[in-house]
Formats: structure tokens, sequence, C-alpha cells
């Protein structure tokens, strides 16, 4: 932090960005302007004296992060950032919550400099920031690991505010929990306890010690207040700042800091009301905030020059520090160009040059006819590339096992102190994330990693619990940006755990997400070559990989073209002379039963093509010429074949169409029985395929 100072200067900013605030919503029409008022003296203390940023340069890879986990509460944010000289200009504040603006609603990654990341649904950014600083600490381990605390260049912190939405959502506390296990001292979240939500006081629905909780979860805990003991009110900065100081010192635990507010603060007939929490004040109650901190009542958006340019002084702060950040880099480069090397290369997104011959001396390995779970698969490629990846890292919600996403020899990503006779090489920097029971809290983590760090996380878990997931899931592809889920144990194939545990509708749900790249490869072949365009791709989104429990047989077929073809989304498996009667689409684990169908029907006489479809996003991606090749719009007769719910396929399936699905919920049993009972077999493929010709032939 910076020496504090605080001025009459200062005392002006914040009484600006009160009454920026609230002009904003006004201005809208819409808004939550309660808090961005009461926020503003901890927003700019935070600014100007405590988060290490360069706001001529956003994305300094020095630069502290900062998360408004609160995202209702953007104008908290948006002032500090106009304040700080990010180039947001009183005209965005002006157009908050309008189309085409750099201001909206709720802070979008991407959309305006100095957003570290989409905080919309409460409790992920509180979540996220976690994963921000999992990923500051895993980079520092790659890079520079044996420097003294607080001297490499890798060393920054991780700011987060939140208020009591975001404390009372579930996803919080799973990644809390989780922090204070991991000891991340880099990471100090400020809470808003201004007790008020929409629907009134907090007491309603939220009444527990929250700083117990959060000591209980490992964390290091304080309180400050601005209500004084008569019941007045001062938002005595100076004493928040000192206590932030001290908590600055604790190095061992994540920080938890409670601030007691009054939303609205000063604002007459407002102050500690539920109604500015989710509306706009009203002119009158606007008028009235203007009057108490002494600006016109009659004027919108009127700036304090003299105050701005004194809050804009931050900007050359941060050239200086951003200054003495390139001496140390330097020097570290110089001391390490091995390792300056492969920052170079993780912070420009690129592979190894041995990325490609990992993945094909695995092919290699392959045997075609041998029987092999994806699930398996995807283990010994996740291995091949870790071992020449080290930005790779990763695990399951206490799934790894059966998941297989361990990486052989790592050491987990924990304190050496927690290490476990199942898991004995750990230590602050390993590679092998356990996340526990934890599913939304892994998601929002790992998007954090990929947000704070170059680093590439990817997480699993069983297909039918990316229900649990989900939401952080659509975050990422909101935001874009290239998560890697693991779904396994993806159909009633999975068998004896009972329909609870048997995925049916998810393939569609998770196919709704828009930006989400969803993959469910038939073999070992197709698994491998999606992992490699997964990472080679441009301009990566999220993808997510559905892999089975029970082994698939390794194809001939997917041998010589799923190099090609699985990075077309969907490709001819098997094809016949001329053109075909029937096309055969299938993922997964049933492209075996479209394969076994189309030899049968080719006995008797009827000519069907076999399209392998690993990801139906991958082959929307393709020209109109490429996906006319291989569903030509002149057959009519088609059969879709997945274990769930037929919904996707209807845009291929056209009229006469038939899709061999599972519409109802799984079955208590032996997996393999469970299929054949649902109907998940190449006899009932053939039946579809002979229905769906007579169809077309009917209506001819």
């Amino acid at each position: 932090m910076t020496d504090f100072k605080w001025s009459e200067l200062d005392d002006r900013a914040v009484k600006m960005a009160k009454v920026l605030s609230a002009d904003a919503v006004e201005k809208a029409g819409s808004g939550h302007p309660g808090s961005p008022i009461s926020l503003a003296p901890i927003a700019y203390t935070l600014y100007q004296h405590f988060i290490k940023h360069d706001p001529n340069d956003p994305k300094w890879a020095g630069r502290d992060r900062f998360i408004l986990s609160g995202g209702h509460a953007s104008l908290t944010e948006y002032v500090q950032l106009f304040f700080s000289g990010y180039g947001l200009t009183l005209d965005d504040l002006k157009k908050f919550r309008t189309a085409g603006t750099r201001t909206p609603g709720h802070p979008e990654y991407g959309l305006t400099p100095g957003i570290e990341m989409t905080t919309g649904p409460l409790g992920q950014g509180l979540a996220s920031a976690v994963g921000f600083a999992y990923g500051q600490r895993y980079q520092r381990g790659l890079l520079d690991p044996d420097a003294k605390a607080g001297t490499s260049p890798f060393d920054h912190k991780v700011w987060v505010i939140c208020g009591e939405g975001d404390v009372e959502e579930g996803v919080s506390s799973e990644a809390s929990s989780l922090a204070g296990n991991q000891e991340l001292g880099n990471l100090t979240v400020i809470f808003d306890a201004n007790h008020i939500q929409i629907e009134g006081d907090t007491k309603l629905a939220f009444g527990e010690d929250i700083l117990k909780r959060y000591e209980a979860y490992g964390w290091y805990t304080d309180e400050f207040s601005f209500i004084q003991p008569d019941g007045t009110y001062k938002e005595d900065t100076e004493g928040l700042a000192k206590v932030l100081e001290k908590a600055e010192a604790v190095t061992d635990r994540p920080k938890f800091i409670k601030v007691d507010s009054l939303i609205a603060w000063p604002t007459p007939g407002k102050t500690n009301d539920p109604s500015s929490h989710g509306s706009k004040l009203g002119s009158e109650a606007v008028a009235g905030l203007k009057k108490v901190l002494g600006y016109d009542p009659d004027k919108s958006f009127e700036v304090d020059e003299e105050a701005l340019a004194h809050a804009r002084e931050v900007a050359q702060r941060g050239l200086e520090a951003h200054a003495e950040w390139d001496q140390k880099i330097d020097a570290w480069r110089k001391a390490n160009p091995d390792k300056a090397a492969l920052y170079d290369r993780i912070s420009q997104g690129k592979l190894p040059e041995e990325f490609d011959k990992a993945i094909d001396d695995l092919v290699d390995t392959f045997e075609p006819g041998s029987k092999v779970a994806t699930r398996k698969a995807s283990g010994a490629v996740i291995n091949a590339i870790a071992a020449v990846m080290p930005e790779l890292w990763g695990g399951s919600a206490d799934l790894g096992g059966s998941n297989n996403t361990n990486i052989k020899g790592a050491a987990s990503f924990i304190p050496a102190k927690d290490a476990t006779v199942q898991w004995p090489d750990a230590n602050e920097y390993g590679r092998q994330l356990h996340f526990g029971v934890r599913e939304f809290a892994m998601g929002a983590i790992t998007n954090g990693i990929l947000l704070g760090s170059d680093t590439r996380p990817f997480n699993g878990t069983f297909f039918q619990f990316s229900d649990y997931e989900r939401p952080s899931v659509r975050l990422a592809a909101l935001m874009k940006i290239p998560n890697l889920y693991i779904w396994t144990h993806d159909s009633v194939a999975l068998g004896e755990d009972g329909p609870t545990h048997q995925p049916i509708e998810h393939l569609a749900a998770v196919r709704g997400i828009p930006q989400l790249e969803v993959v469910r490869p038939a073999d070992e072949y197709e698994t491998a070559e999606a992992y490699r365009y997964f990472f080679e791709k441009d301009n990566t989104l999220p993808a997510a990989l559905i892999l089975t429990r029970q082994g698939v047989p390794t194809l001939e077929e997917t041998k010589a073209k799923a190099r090609d073809g699985v990075r077309r989304g969907a490709y001819v498996l098997v094809d016949t002379e001329g053109e075909p009667d029937v096309l055969i689409m299938g993922t997964g684990s049933e492209v075996q039963h479209a394969v076994a169908a189309a030899k049968s029907l080719a006995d008797e006489g009827i000519k069907a093509r076999v399209i392998s479809v690993p990801s139906m996003e991958w082959f929307e991606e393709q020209d109109e010429e490429y996906r006319e090749e291989i569903l030509p719009s002149a057959v009519k007769a088609r059969v879709s074949v997945e274990a769930g719910i037929a919904m996707p396929w209807y845009k291929y399936l056209g009229s006469y169409g038939k899709p061999v699905s599972i519409e109802s919920f799984g079955l208590q049993g032996d997996g393999d029985e469970n299929m054949v009972d649902l109907g998940i077999t190449a006899e009932h493929v053939e039946d579809a395929a002979k229905a769906s010709i007579a169809a077309v032939e009917a209506a001819e």
C-alpha cells in the first residue's frame, strides 16, 4: 500500500463518487444505487492506497486483481475506473445500463478496461476470486518457486468486495472453505455488512455470526464499523486503512474483513432503506443527497475537476509501480532464462513444440478391436500432454480415480502439512487439485484460475452432477474462456448406481448453453483428437468432454479418419457407393451400434452412411459446403442414435428422420442390460433406419 494520507480532496472525490452513482441510476431509470453510494469510501480507499494497478495498462501482469462480487453494485467499480484514468469517460457513466454501453448493469469481462471478470450471479465473484488466488500461487510455483515471499514479480494480491447476497449463496461457502484449507494469504475479502437486501432486513434469512463462520473456515477475520457507538455515522477511512494494513501483515491465511455500513448513506429518506437497494432513488432523494454533499441539486453528472485530478494521480503511482516491476522481472529473466522462455510461451497462449508428438505417440499405442472406456482414454491423454505442458493442472470433485483426472506423479496442490496417507506428496505448488464434493466451486475456481493466470486448468465430475456446476459453466461460456470440463459416467450404462446417477437430459441441457462446445467422443482415437483440437483451436471457448464409464470398442474406422474428422465436428465413418439410402448419426458409445447396424443393413441391400458426430458445435462452425457433403439434403431418411433425449437431433433429422433415444429416466440394474432395455442397440437402429426410409417413400 501507499502511505495513507487523507485530504479534503479525497473527501470531495468520495462525495463525487456518490453523486455520480446516484445520477447514473436515475438517468438509466433502473439499477442498484444504494450500495455504490455507501461503498464509495471503501472502493476509493482500495483503488488509491491498497490495490497495485496501472490504469495506463489494465492487463499489466504485475497488477493486483480486484473483483466486485456483488456485480449489481457495478457503479462502485465503474466510478473508480473513471477516477483512476482507465479510459472510462463521463459519457460512459451517463450510458449506464443502455444498449452498446461499456458500463452494463453488471460488469462484463472483455468489455470494460479494468474489469477482471463477469460478476452477475451473486457468490461467483467471491468463489472465482479464490481461483484467482489459486492461479497466482501455481504460476509462481512454475516460474519463481524459491523467491522469498513478496519479492517475486509473480507475487500479487487478490482483493474482493462482497455483500450479504454473496455469502448467502452456497458457492461462496464451498470456495471459502477451500480457500481456508489452502491458506491463501494473497486473498482479502471486504464484506460490506449493510444488512439490507431486496426483501428487506437480512435478519429475515441471514442470522449467523459471519466472522465466526469464516474463522471456522480458517480465515483471518476482523471487523470495522462506520456506525459509531453513539449511533452517528462516520466514514472513517483512516480507521479502515489501519484494519486493512493489519490484515496485510497476515500471510498464512485468507482475510475476511467485515465493514458495517448503512446503505445509501447519507441520502435523505433512503439511507438504510431497502428501496435503495434495487431501485432508482427518485429525483427528490437524489436532490436531497446532492444538498447534503454540497452539490447543486439542479445539475446532473457534475464533476469536481480538482478532486478528479487528485484521484487520477493514482495513474502516476501505477506507472512507478509498473516500472519497479519491469526492473524486477528483467532481473528475473536474466537469472532464469529457461523459466523466462516458459513464461513467454504460456503468456502468449502457445502450446509446447512437443504437444503433437505427445498425442501422436499415445495414439500409436491404441489397438483397434480392443475395448476401452473413453474416461480411461481421457486419463491417458491428460497424462501424455501433462508431461510436456507444465501449465496444465487440474482435478475433480472427489472423483479423480473415477474421472481419470489424476496426473501421475504429481504433488497435490495443498500445504505440505495437509498431506494424507493416500496423497503423501503435497506442497503449495502441486498440480493435482482436490475440490472435495464441491462441483459449483470447482467450476468457479477454475474460471478464476483461467482469468487470473496463464495456466490451463481442467476439472471433472460425473456428468449427472454437471447440474451442480452449470452456473459457473454458463459464466465461462459468457466470458469465452477455455475452461475444460471432463464429465464421465455419461449414460444409463452407469447401471448399478441407479437412475439418480444416470444422465438422460444432460446432453440436451449443456448443448443449450451458447458458446459451450460439447464433445462426446466414440473411442480412444476420437478422445485423443478431441483434446488435440481443444488446445490447438484458435479463440478456444469452454468445452465439455462427455465420456463413458464402460468400455467401448476402439474402431478401425476412427483410426484413419478421426484426426481430420473430429475437428470438423462430424464426419463420415462408414460410407456407401453412390448416394446412401439412409444417414445414421451417432455419438459416443452409440457409434458402435451405428456401425453394426450399417453392416447388417448392407446385407439386406440397404446403403447406410454412418456419421460420427462428436461435436455439434464444431460441426456448425463448418462451411455450408462441408455440412452438405456430410449430410446431403437429398437424403431424407435419417437416424440419430444417442443414449439421451432426442431433442438436439431434430435439426438434423428433418421431417422423416427417426431418433433412437431415451425419453425417460434411467433404470436400476446392470449397465449393459439397461442399454438393451431402453432400446440403445444396433437392432433398434436398423429398425429406425427402415422406418425412416419407409416414411420417405410414403411421402413421395
